[in-house]
């Protein structure tokens, strides 16, 4: 465990100052306060839109780039895997013929 992981463990409650984990289970208490600081149906939409501004949307060109790869990619493929299961199968039919 490196030390970013456990300040964030000691932030979090799961160690104590001196790096010992904590064995204690948690109290009916602290299930009873992380209930009732839920957030309401509002705020959980109003923080989604926030993050979602905050997500770097492909421009135009870069979806429709990267749509047409992914297009020629699966025909490529598709081709190739239909190309080599014939082949196998006449050469394992011109096996058996004899």
């Amino acid at each position: 465990m490196n030390r970013e992981q456990k300040r964030m463990m000691q932030r979090q409650g799961q160690v104590g100052a001196d790096g010992a984990t904590s064995s204690r289970r948690t109290s009916p208490q602290d299930v009873q306060r992380r209930r009732s600081s839920r957030t309401k149906p509002r705020q959980f939409f109003r923080e989604i839109r926030e993050e979602m501004r905050q997500v770097a949307w492909p421009t135009r060109p870069e979806v429709i780039n990267y749509t047409t790869i992914v297009l020629f990619v699966l025909i490529f493929m598709t081709l190739l895997i239909f190309g080599l299961g014939y082949g196998f199968s006449k050469f394992v039919t011109f096996l058996f013929q004899k």
